[in-house]
């Protein structure tokens, strides 16, 4: 949203409230003045617990958490959990873990299936008023009487059976012993609605699986459109902000809102006490896809190793990758929430990052493809520490020392033993300055007499030249990063790209299964990058960076930037690529 409650945002901004407002602000602040629910504003993030959110989900977070912090509201967190058949622990946890990574926290944790015996209570009454009835045909049998949208559906056979009937089916339909599939309990609304959501949507299914937190008490469970309207009703939620799918949901969000008020006997109409529902776009990336079904193929399959994958869109893996919650925000806020859905360049968000991490992120040295150089007149076993400044963004940091002596490692890329005129750094003859320590010449190198490929570099220094005095001032106009060969630590660095050759993998994939009548990694497979992972094991980095706790941001310097990964140790460091320093196009 307009505004992201994080840790380094400030809610209340120089800018207007009438340039920074999005349109479901706007309504808040309407909804707010003229005294609808009472004043009160009270939001809700609803996931089903089945996977681990993703950057999409961010997008819900910021403004279902956000609105309602910026407005003096509450925002509750309530696991979806009306199918068990998917659903863990494990996800419980996860998803909680990535609300709180992204700075936000909930007034109370709720579960959809704190409500299963009032949902139950409330289908019997549907059953009772004629609302509703058991339909025991076959799925086929239900789908081929669904009609079009310009064509009436067809009413079941069984929609006019007795309601003690349907009563004691229901009943059996939550004994355990009935087959799932057998029967299904339909509300009775319009079978020649234009809105194909009132042709007698199903409401209660059998699965006859034991629920992770109900235990064996349910063998029957209420569908998705019968528990979250009711669930928002009963929970108290004022204003229910979700994605544009479910906007043709909204009318029969409405109605099992208006039958469980009439249940409940508080009656009423559409501008009393009761949720509302408001709709915003998606977030969609290209070169990325976000679906938890086929996310969970991917982990399943061993393309990616597991749901932290820093190549995976979830929270946990963006985080793994080094992006900071305040960067994703930032992100979502550049986007924005509007009524129509766009597939948003991944650039934008790598550039939110770049922007975060320039004032986030620690300085260090490191050295990804390492030639060595000798300072052939530095005295052989002699060091001197150099101070390099944590992060000049933030001079409050600090800074820490690295040290300088006989044998370096450069980057290959900085030496060239034929350079053209716009080539500044380490040139046979010519100067190049040490960041942070001294200005040294090139006297010459040492190739394979094979391959020709340069193994050793070898350079005199200026004694006078040290950084921070008065002889380091001469215009030289190289400037390259060092490390000590012998004051460093050999570490992993792992560079991340997209999992995806294809700007749309989902239309892609589907366009596949189609044409190919194939499903799952089989029509995944030929749009995966080869080359989103590649891993460099002969990388060099100083040895204080190797301390640094896991999920630390850094700027390898004139490199890009990097986090420390989970699996790292001081004996075997381990670092992520997050983003470059600049935007590479053509990537």
């Amino acid at each position: 949203m307009s505004t992201p409650a994080t840790p380094d945002s400030n809610p209340d901004s120089n800018m207007s409230e009438k340039e920074t407002l999005n349109f479901i602000e706007q309504t808040v602040r309407t909804d707010l003045s003229e005294g609808l629910n009472g004043g009160r504003l009270q939001t809700r993030f609803p996931p089903e617990p089945n996977g681990y959110l993703h950057i999409g989900h961010a997008k819900a977070i910021a403004i279902d958490f956000g609105i309602a912090q910026k407005y003096g509201g509450v925002c509750y967190l309530r696991m979806d959990d009306t199918n068990p058949q998917k659903e863990d622990t494990e996800y419980v946890e996860a998803i909680k873990k990535d609300i709180e990574w992204l700075g936000f926290k909930w007034a109370k944790l709720v579960y959809a299936s704190d409500y299963f015996q009032e949902l139950w209570d409330f289908a019997l009454w549907c059953i009772q008023t004629g609302r509703a009835y058991v339909d025991e045909q076959t799925s086929e049998a239900i789908a081929a009487q669904k009609g079009t949208p310009t064509v009436p559906g067809q009413p079941s056979p069984y929609r006019d059976r007795p309601v003690e009937e349907s009563l004691r089916l229901f009943h059996e339909m939550n004994s355990g012993r009935m087959e799932p599939g057998k029967a299904i309990l339909r509300a009775k609304i319009d079978m020649a609605s234009s809105n194909m959501h009132f042709r007698d949507p199903i409401i209660y299914r059998v699965l006859n699986l034991p629920h992770w937190r109900t235990g064996s008490r349910w063998n029957a469970y209420p569908m998705y459109d019968f528990a979250h309207g009711q669930s928002d009703y009963l929970e108290g939620v004022t204003h229910s902000i979700c994605t544009l799918e479910f906007v043709p949901h909204r009318d029969l969000y409405n109605l099992f809102v208006d039958w469980m008020k009439e249940w409940k006997g508080e009656g009423g109409n559409l501008s009393d006490n009761r949720p509302r529902q408001y709709e915003f776009n998606k977030l969609n990336l290209n070169y990325t896809l976000m679906s938890k079904r086929n996310l969970l193929v991917l982990t399943k399959e061993g393309v990616v190793n597991g749901w932290d994958d820093p190549r995976m869109p979830t929270l946990c893996g963006i985080r793994r990758r080094g992006y900071s919650p305040q960067s994703i925000l930032r992100f979502i806020d550049s986007i924005g929430y509007t009524t129509f859905d766009a597939l948003n360049d991944v650039r934008l968000m790598e550039a939110a990052a770049r922007a975060d991490l320039n004032v986030r992120a620690t300085r260090i040295s490191a050295v990804l493809d390492p030639v060595k150089v000798v300072v052939t007149n530095y005295p052989e076993g002699q060091t001197e520490e150099m101070e390099v400044v944590n992060n000049p963004e933030r001079p409050e940091e600090g800074s820490h020392t690295i040290t300088f002596s006989r044998e370096l490692w450069i980057e290959r890329d900085d030496f060239k033993a034929e350079a053209d005129k716009k080539f500044f750094r380490m040139v046979p003859g010519k100067e190049t300055r040490l960041k942070n320590a001294y200005i040294v010449r090139c006297t010459g190198f040492k190739s394979d007499a094979e391959s020709g490929r340069v193994e050793e570099i070898y350079c005199t220094y200026d004694p006078d030249s040290r950084a921070g005095t008065s002889g380091a001032n001469r215009k030289v106009k190289g400037t390259i990063h060092w490390l000590s060969c012998r004051h460093c630590v050999q570490a992993e660095v792992r560079h991340y790209a997209c999992l995806w050759t294809c700007e749309n993998p989902r239309d892609a994939i589907k366009q596949y299964e189609r044409e190919h009548g194939v499903r799952g990694i089989d029509a995944m497979r030929p749009f995966l990058n080869p080359d989103s992972l590649t891993v460099n094991r002969q990388a060099f980095v100083e040895t204080w960076a190797t301390h640094l706790p896991a999920f630390s941001y850094l700027q390898f310097q004139r490199i890009g930037y990097f986090n420390v990964d989970p699996d790292s140790t001081p004996q075997h460091p381990v670092f992520n690529s997050t983003v470059g320093l600049k935007d590479s196009k053509g990537k």
